[in-house]
């Protein structure tokens, strides 16, 4: 930048920016004496410097990426979205005891994937009955992570209502749903489907020897379903098993908390409050 005609070599001098104040942000004031007229020096913008987002949000981004990446949508300048957890485990492991537990504990939503199976109204009942419900290719994806990534971003939906008995989704009803400050996503195949993973901010997956989980599932379904033990025992070695064995159990390897299944639940749950504390996930809730 030239100086206007008449400046001497003092003024240059005191006109020129100081470089330490450039890199402060601030510039040195000058001596109050009258100056020559010269082309205005740039200034630093005086627009205050936006705030960075705090701890909780920072913390809550870098646990919650994956190796797909990101939460979708993400934006830690906006106020903090709920705090989603996916929780897997096999039939039996104890998963959803410990999701219902969380979500007492939290003030949070369970969110189970039952009510997303495919609606199977096209099929005969006597073909219906024969579908492999413990295989994920009986989900509807798409539906499904659209809904969550929505719930994630603090967004109300309508979610679908699955009428097992008929194994097809209710006509026009819908349940509308709302995350609140903790999301708790629960099923089978909460840490199978890619699409879910970046939306989490922490994966957990319940561990439960195979033997456990039959004979929790044997008591569940006499129980409290009123079928025969030789039919829970057929359908086990059927479809839960194997379907456990090729998507379920490896499903662990995304997970960041593997829990084990056998322990007592006050013990579970301590497990995954320490380590929402430990990831900055509990601000403003203790």
């Amino acid at each position: 930048m030239t100086d206007a005609p008449g400046s001497d070599a003092a003024a240059q001098s005191r006109d020129l920016p100081d470089p330490d104040a450039e890199q402060s942000g601030f510039q040195k004031a000058a001596p109050q004496e009258p100056q020559p007229q010269q082309e205005p020096l740039s200034q630093p913008d005086p627009r205050p410097q936006q705030a960075a987002p705090p701890e909780r949000d920072l913390q809550s981004q870098q646990k919650s990426r994956s190796p797909q990446g990101p939460r979708p949508n993400f934006d830690p300048r906006l106020p903090f979205p709920p705090t989603v957890l996916g929780i897997a485990g096999c039939s039996g492991s104890g998963k959803t005891t410990l999701a219902n537990e969380l979500a007492r504990t939290l003030g949070g939503l369970r969110f189970h994937l039952d009510d997303y199976y495919l609606d199977l109204a096209d099929l005969p009942l006597a073909e219906r009955v024969k579908k492999n419900f413990d295989d994920p290719a009986l989900i509807e994806l798409p539906l499904l992570a659209r809904h969550i990534a929505a719930l994630a971003r603090g967004e109300t939906i309508d979610r679908p209502v699955y009428d097992f008995g008929t194994y097809t989704r209710v006509p026009e009803r819908s349940q509308r749903v709302a995350a609140g400050q903790f999301l708790i996503v629960e099923g089978l195949f909460a840490l199978h489907f890619r699409e879910l993973l970046p939306i989490y901010n922490l994966r957990i997956y319940v561990d439960a020897p195979d033997a456990l989980c039959f004979e929790r599932r044997l008591k569940r379904d006499v129980e409290e379903r009123g079928r025969t033990p030789e039919l829970v025992r057929e359908q086990y070695d059927r479809t839960v098993r194997p379907t456990s064995m090729a998507y379920v159990r490896p499903s662990a390897k995304n997970a960041d908390l593997i829990v084990d299944g056998t322990g007592a639940l006050d013990w579970k749950v301590e497990r995954v409050m320490t380590e929402l504390r430990t990831r900055g996930l509990l601000a403003g809730v203790e």
